[in-house]
Order: structure tokens, then sequence, then C-alpha cells
């Protein structure tokens, strides 16, 4: 089992993409809820070939892994002259992005994060024709594989404009732009938004009207300046980067001290830009990138750290204390991502998977509610109405921008749900209370152990239609449930 539910929607879609060529979680109607277009194709190409295999996303994530190791040997390669720090900054570049635990979780970001890591080393060789092929190249794929990845093209073509280099920031912009724009483009023809719909409802905009003070607080304070995340991921990387840049700029001109400190400056301020308008959390895999390219930025400027620990120290006591606090979070984040290896599978098995097993055993092309929507929609062909947005296009007004459940998304889902005779729900009571239906009735509660990659302990069955709640009650009865799974039908 995936550590997290997210990876089954990528491959339900690439499953109805390949097998009945519909672009949707469900084979019934197209859902842009795939975060990253481009996994999504691959996948579906792959089990086009090979068939429909969940552990596709597995052997994808290890060859890019693999590939990652590789580009990150390289790079360090040519800084080092001894072999010993050249295996300690991967290492160290490895487990500080916890890329053993993106490997393992199916998702798109080991692929993001090679094609970072791949960005960055041909950045520092450009006068090279076939370097400077796979960077434009890497960033053409760039943004459809993360769409984070515009404030990566953004930022560096403002960086490469600061240095007067007019033609290489316009090119920057074309091959980071030009393919989201055409997927936006055919996104928008069949659901009327630009993005995706995760990005639409996880994303942070600025609404020009008299929520604007709110939304500058939101963004300045709640996501940057307040954010515990930040200060656990980018704080002491980006005081690095500031020390050796106040450094230069006291004894060089400004564009020098730009030239100098370059993809410093670049991932300083996409990490910002990051912490504003994305997310930090998340088994640490929407930081994955952002600390694989910083690294790869910092280790040439603190070389010394790494080839003679006890000299740089006394020369150097506050930066040395800086590097070894990331080195403090890389032993935090190891032991977080252990939990999370131990346990997450254990908890998608047991409430994920047992959820699609029983609606695949009793529901399987029934109208369902649900709001954790992956493995719900691998195993089964039901039609789902996703109370999150994610999956459902017709939720999307009531989650945009993060908005809280109200009164209006209740009276919604009470007249929808009816209207379009829903047979059950799926959900986390706690991602709706108070405004779950009143004519929805529970038929029982299944509760987990040790949550660690999944939202909540506890997940609720109710029966839309009421009518078929004593048949709903007896099917709960009856499925053989996981030992692990305590099962409480309501009376």
């Amino acid at each position: 089992m995936y550590p997290i539910d997210d990876a089954y929607i990528h491959l339900a879609m690439a499953k109805n993409f390949a097998f009945y060529e519909v672009w949707g979680v469900t084979r019934h109607e197209f859902s842009s809820t795939s975060s990253s277009p481009l996994f999504t194709l691959l996948l579906s190409f792959l089990i086009k070939i090979f068939g429909n295999n969940d552990q596709i996303p597995l052997g994808v994530n290890l060859i890019f892994g693999a590939g990652t190791v590789y580009i990150l040997n390289l790079y360090f390669g040519s800084l080092f002259s001894k072999v010993t720090p050249v295996v300690l900054s991967v290492l160290f570049t490895l487990f500080i992005s916890v890329l053993h635990l993106q490997v393992l979780s199916g998702m798109e970001h080991v692929l993001h994060v090679f094609l970072f890591a791949l960005n960055i080393y041909c950045l520092t060789r450009l006068e090279n024709k076939r370097t400077l092929l796979g960077f434009y190249l890497s960033l053409v794929l760039m943004g459809l594989v993360r769409f984070e990845s515009m404030f990566y093209f953004a930022v560096l073509a403002f960086a490469f404009m600061v240095l007067k280099k007019w033609e290489r920031a316009v090119f920057i912009l074309l091959a980071g732009f030009i393919p989201i724009a055409v997927f936006c483009y055919i996104n928008y023809q069949h659901d009327g938004y630009l993005f995706p719909n995760s990005v639409v409802v996880k994303g942070t905009k600025l609404p020009f009207d008299s929520h604007l003070p709110h939304q500058l607080k939101q963004i300045f304070l709640d996501n940057f300046l307040l954010n515990i995340s930040f200060y656990k991921i980018g704080f002491f990387p980006i005081l690095i980067g500031l020390v050796l840049l106040f450094r230069d700029f006291k004894n060089e001109k400004f564009q020098r001290t730009v030239q100098d400190n370059f993809l410093l400056i670049v991932m300083s301020l996409v990490m910002i830009c990051h912490s504003m308008f994305a997310d930090l959390k998340g088994l640490f895999r929407y930081e994955a990138y952002l600390l694989v390219g910083f690294f790869m930025a910092i280790i040439p400027e603190v070389k010394g750290f790494i080839e003679d620990f006890g000299s740089y120290f006394k020369k150097e006591k506050g930066l040395s204390v800086f590097i070894l606090m990331n080195v403090l979070l890389l032993f935090y984040k190891s032991f977080s991502a252990h939990q999370m290896l131990s346990e997450g599978g254990k908890n998608i098995y047991e409430q994920q998977i047992q959820s699609a097993k029983f609606l695949h055993a009793y529901y399987n092309e029934a109208e369902v509610v649900a709001n954790d929507i992956g493995a719900v929609t691998y195993f089964t062909d039901i039609h789902l109405l996703d109370t999150a947005g994610l999956g459902s296009t017709e939720t999307i007004p009531f989650n945009e921008n993060k908005r809280k459940p109200d009164p209006a998304f209740e009276y919604f889902l009470t007249r929808y749900t009816a209207d379009r005779k829903y047979d059950i729900a799926v959900i986390y009571d706690a991602w709706l209370k108070p405004y779950i239906p009143k004519n929805w009735k529970k038929a029982a509660v299944l509760k987990i152990k040790n949550p660690v990659t999944v939202a909540r302990d506890e997940v609720s069955i109710y029966s839309v239609n009421n009518a078929a709640l004593p048949e709903l009650k007896e099917n709960i009865r009856k499925f053989k449930w996981n030992r692990n799974v305590q099962v409480t039908v309501v009376d």
C-alpha cells in the first residue's frame, strides 16, 4: 500500500484515460483531479502497455529516484576532488528532502525533484549545447509535473533580467509557461477552470474586493511569517543565503553580487513565494524540490564545512550553527518519515482500501458521496460526488480558496444528492461538521488506530437514500472488515 491516498487518484485517472479515454477520477465524466498532468499521462501510457498494476508508480519513482542520485553525483563530483565529500553531499541532499519517502509514496514529486536537479545542473553549465538543451527541456516538462514550478520560472527569469540577460529571461518564460498555458486552455474548455481542481481548491488567490485584507493577512502572516512549517523547512537555508549574500554585497557591486550568488538568490525567493502561495506540509512532499535546489546552491558555498569541519567551525561559527540546524532538521524529518512509512500503508489499507472494497462488493456502480477519493475511485466504478471539490466541479465553489463548510454548502448537498438519487456517503464527519445534510442517516462508523497519514481516525458511512438504510446496515454487518478496523453500526 502507498502511504498516501493521493497516489490512487493518479492511478484512477491513469486507468480511466488508458482504458476509456476519459480524463477523470471516474470513467463517467471529465474531472481535472490530477495536480500533475504529465505524471498521470506517464502512468496512463504505462498502464496501456503493461496493464492495470498499482505498482507502476513505484517503478517509475525508483527510476527517477536513481536518476536524481546520478545527477547529484555528477553535480557534487565536479565540486570535490575526494569521494567522501561527494557521498556526504549527495546523502545529505537526498535525506533532507526525504526522497526515500517520496519514492515509496507513489506520487509525482520524485519526477519533479529529478527535473529540478537536472535543470540546476544544466543551469551551471549553459555554455555547453547539450546542457543548454537539457536546461530548456526540463523547464518545458517541469510545469506540467508540478504547477508550483511557475514560481521558479518567474523568479529565474527575473534574476536574469537583473543581470540584463533579456533573451534568456524571455526563453525561460516561454519554455516554462507555454506548456502550462496549453493545458489551461484545454482544461478550461472542459470544466471552466484554468487549473486542476486541486490547485483551484487549495491554492491561494488575491480577490480584489472586500476580502483582500483578510487574504493578504493569510498570505503574509498565516502562510509565511507565522507558519511553523516554514521555519522547519526554509528558514535556516535562507539565513545561510543571507549571510553569504551580505558578505559579498559589502565588497562588490550589486550586479556582481547577484551574479556570484545567483542560485542562492533564486532559491530564497522561490522558497518565499512557495510559502506564501502554496503548501509546506503533507509527507514533506511539497518542499522536496525546494530543498534539493537549495542545497545544490548552498553546498558549493560551504565546501569547507564538509571537507574539514573542525577548521571551518573555528572560522565560521555562526554559519556552522545554521548548517548544523539543518542537520538536526534532517534527523527530525527522517524520524517523522519513518513513522509515516511504518504506519502510512497500514492506515491506507485499513481505512481507504477497506472502504473501497466495501463499495466494490455492494455499491460498485452506485452514486456515492466521498471526500477522500483515491482508493474508492481506483478500485471501483462508482459515480462520485466529491465534497472536497477535487473530483467534482460542482462542489468547487464551496471549497475554492480554502473556504470552510457553511449553510449554503449544506443546502446544496441536501438538494443535489436528493435530486440525483445518491445512495450512500463515505466521509470524514469533521470535514463537514456541523453542516452534514440532515436527511443523511448515519449507518456506521469505521475507526482505526494510530492515524499518521490519514486525515482522521474515523470514517462515517451514511445512507443518503433513507429507504435503503436497513439494507446498508446489513451490508456493513456482512462485509468481512479487516480485524484492525473497529466497526460500529449505529442503531
